[in-house]
């Protein structure tokens, strides 16, 4: 059985059910599909948090930017349906050479248009009362928010269909890419073949796997990851706040484990603690030392967190490239093929303006932010070149 189709997203996590809702919102006809189920990969075991703090003066915080903007404008009537939430992110310090590194990044960042208030010691119980007294400083961050992942992925594909464009097909395993020449057709699967004009890869951790059938390099890989999830607690934790160690532990490529204390609450009263990064592969064992490390660090920055339950744990796979930028853009090894994956911990915050720039670029207009540091091509047999 045989389909045809505008474009053919594969993957129906954060990134496709953007690259979904803009493609339909431009007249396009699309069909989504996905192994499991919506939402059911990295978008389901992380916190979406929509970042500016964490990241470096550069292109990835020039696309956090713009994500922001389409966050807060073109998606500003939807907030409700996903708990957009503008909370505000608090990065303290705890030794006055990290105090001193934090004012330095802050001052990077105010240049390149992030908002960043100093803090010093005494005014940080303001923003965090219960907040350890052992620290030398921090910075707030208006700009951080957060939204509740699998509601914003489910979201945009029900608007992207009530558009009248979009269809979604889980449970269906991609085997195969349709080639004609050199030209990306279609997709094969365990459920039939699907044709279109474009074909975006939105796979997350696995979309290495999708360029590997269209026999390109791109060379996503996971990294592991840790949530825990606090039993629920009277209003105890106002903001995203995190140890500024985890700015560097985000740009690093140390394979091995890096713990450092990200920590906010919810709506519903838990409290949601991280963070870890490891190159494990797809090993899904959860180690409980690092859970007791993460619990550790938590409870060193909120002392009343001691007394507190740990109610659950989760774990995940966070898509990224070697250099620490995502994948967006037209692959012109394999024309018709497109990409839009490697965002690390980062693909909550930047789905919506890497979909946004993406059906631009399909479309033949100039896009909003320059994609060539994002250019796929700059893999070519394993090596990349850094822009």
């Amino acid at each position: 059985m045989t389909h045809t189709t505008d474009i053919i997203v594969i993957g129906a996590g954060a990134v496709g059910a953007a690259c979904a809702y803009f493609a339909a919102h431009a007249g396009y006809s699309v069909r989504v599909l996905d192994r499991s189920g919506i939402a059911a990969g990295t978008t389901s075991a992380c916190e979406g948090n929509l970042l500016v703090s964490d990241k470096e003066a550069g292109h990835e915080l020039d696309l956090s930017l713009y994500s922001q903007k389409i966050w807060r404008e073109d998606l500003e009537e939807f907030g409700s349906l996903w708990e957009f939430e503008s909370k505000g992110g608090l990065v303290v310090a705890r030794t006055d050479n990290g105090f001193d590194s934090l004012r330095a990044l802050s001052k990077r960042q105010r240049q390149a248009g992030i908002e960043v208030e100093i803090i010093d010691a005494p005014s940080l119980k303001e923003y965090e009362p219960n907040l350890t007294d052992d620290l030398t400083g921090g910075a707030f961050y208006p700009q951080d928010a957060q939204v509740q992942p699998m509601l914003m992925t489910a979201q945009l594909l029900k608007l992207a269909r009530s558009a009248g464009q979009a269809t979604v097909s889980t449970h269906t395993t991609v085997t195969g890419l349709v080639r004609d020449h050199q030209r990306v057709t279609g997709v094969k699967t365990d459920q039939g073949t699907f044709y279109a004009d474009a074909i975006i890869n939105a796979a997350g951790t696995w979309a290495g796997t999708i360029a590997d059938m269209a026999r390109v390099s791109v060379p996503v890989l996971p990294r592991r990851g840790y949530v825990l999830v606090t039993e629920p607690l009277p209003p105890t934790i106002f903001h995203k706040v995190y140890a500024g160690e985890y700015v560097a532990a985000t740009l690093s490529s140390d394979g091995g484990l890096q713990t450092s204390p990200v920590i906010e609450g919810t709506a519903s009263g838990t409290v949601l603690i991280g963070s870890s990064r490891e190159r494990v592969g797809f090993d899904a064992t959860t180690s409980l030392p690092v859970l007791r490390q993460m619990a550790q660090e938590a409870a060193a920055l909120f002392p009343p967190l001691r007394q507190v339950k740990i109610m659950r744990s989760y774990l995940g796979f966070r898509p990224y490239c070697p250099d620490h930028l995502p994948v967006i853009g037209h692959d012109s090894r394999a024309p018709g093929l497109w990409h839009a994956s490697g965002h690390e911990g980062a693909g909550i915050g930047l789905a919506v303006g890497t979909a946004k720039l993406l059906i631009q670029s399909l479309r033949g207009v100039t896009t909003d932010l320059d994609l060539a540091p994002f250019a796929p091509e700059r893999f070519r047999e394993g090596a990349y070149v850094s822009h």
